[in-house]
């Protein structure tokens, strides 16, 4: 049975006849790519500070003691050395985000249904989908300045590259990822090549990266390409882990749980180019695998909550639409989102967008990687990325970028 109401989405006449039934709405499913912020990579840290004034906070921490030893003497009378002790400090950077929806308020009238409810209805999606992309920004910024130690010339001298199972890991002319080059993290299958051999790259890059400090679990957020190498190695453990409501594949009988996600996670072909060896002032090392994907610690970033006194507010105006009025909500919230290990040395007077997460910065304006064009006289040189690393030792940071082909 069809009506004579001819209306827009936006209350206007229409050629097109509505049906009765248009109020029978369903919601489609939601197939974004899967979520991080559900994940225990992201925990609370105590020592943040949400009701702090301006956009950054401090945190600060003793670093580890070069102790020293010394042998009493009966006959020597001189003075014994004491033992320096010293303290480090980190800012991190609040961000608010906002979310709104409007409604023509006669609109119900037709479509029997209000849209701002279905708004409402999905906020939690809304900002899980928020904090997804957020913590992939803050995945790919380090992944950024760590090239910026390692590829470029981030501490003044020539970068030396990735981790290996020999370098100082204190030795900031060193970058805290591994590049596999043209090697995959699973490898093809061969005749001399099967099982647990095929990710020989994979486990030299985590031993690589924390040596003799090999945590006990990490993730491995990997993409469907990555999953599907695994499981035609029969990597893949028969049982599952549960963390919280989480449930996660596993390989390795648990060493490494599987985040699986279509997202990008690689850096774009103008940002890598600007890390070659071959650019003008740049006498890093080549990054040479163009796939990135990211084995991630527990707790690796920090994120809490900001305090939103106005977190939902509703807006009227009667007069709108010749007196039927529209409708406005809009939900607020905010976190400090923060990496373990590294200050924020982007700006310290703007809530930061996503991209602001992935810049590099000379210590005044923060730019794009890929804005500094090859031909610039300097390069690199001069810059750092916005996530600037603060621990004594590269042991110490939960987030290992593998690039890989």
């Amino acid at each position: 049975m069809r009506t004579d109401i001819r209306v827009n989405d936006t209350g206007g006449y229409t050629p097109y006849v509505l049906q009765e039934t248009i109020g029978a709405y369903s919601d489609e499913a939601y197939t974004n790519a899967r979520k991080l912020s559900g994940t225990d990579i992201v925990q609370g840290d105590p020592d943040i500070d949400t009701d702090g004034e301006t956009y950054i906070g401090q945190m600060r921490w003793f670093t580890p003691l070069n102790p020293v030893v010394n042998v009493a003497s009966l006959t020597d009378a001189t003075n014994g050395t004491p033992t320096t002790y010293g303290s480090q400090f980190l800012q991190y950077v609040k961000s608010a985000r906002t979310h709104g929806a409007e409604k023509v308020n006669l609109s119900k009238i037709v479509t029997q249904d209000d849209g701002l409810a279905k708004v409402g209805r999905d906020l939690g999606e809304t900002r899980a989908q928020d904090e997804h992309d957020a913590i992939l920004a803050i995945l790919k910024g380090v992944a950024i300045s760590e090239l910026m130690y390692g590829a470029a010339q981030a501490t003044g001298a020539s970068g030396l590259g990735g981790q290996s199972f020999s370098n100082d890991p204190s030795d900031n002319a060193y970058g805290f990822y591994v590049d596999l080059g043209a090697s995959k993290v699973v490898t093809d299958a061969a005749a001399a090549n099967i099982g647990a051999q095929r990710a020989a790259g994979f486990l030299n890059a985590f031993g690589q990266a924390y040596k003799d400090h090999e945590p006990e679990y990490a993730y491995l957020v990997a993409s469907p390409a990555v999953m599907a190498s695994l499981r035609s190695a029969n990597l893949v453990d028969s049982d599952r882990v549960t963390d919280g409501n989480v449930e996660f594949n596993t390989i390795f009988q648990g060493k490494f749980r599987l985040i699986q996600t279509r997202a990008t996670q690689s850096l774009t072909a103008a940002e890598r180019a600007m890390f070659a060896a071959t650019s003008v002032a740049s006498e890093g090392v080549d990054i040479v695998g163009t796939l990135t994907s990211y084995i991630v610690l527990p707790g690796a970033l920090a994120m809490e909550p900001l305090t939103i006194d106005e977190d939902v507010e509703i807006e009227r105006a009667a007069a709108a639409y010749q007196g039927g009025g529209t409708t406005q909500i809009w939900y607020r919230w905010g976190y400090i989102l923060h990496p373990a290990g590294y200050n924020w040395a982007g700006s310290q007077d703007a809530f930061p967008t996503n991209a602001n997460y992935q810049q590099i910065t000379d210590g005044t304006t923060p730019v794009a990687v890929d804005s500094i064009g090859a031909a610039t006289v300097n390069g690199l040189d001069g810059f750092t990325g916005v996530w600037q690393r603060k621990t004594s030792s590269a042991l110490s940071l939960g987030i290992l970028p593998v690039f890989h082909s």
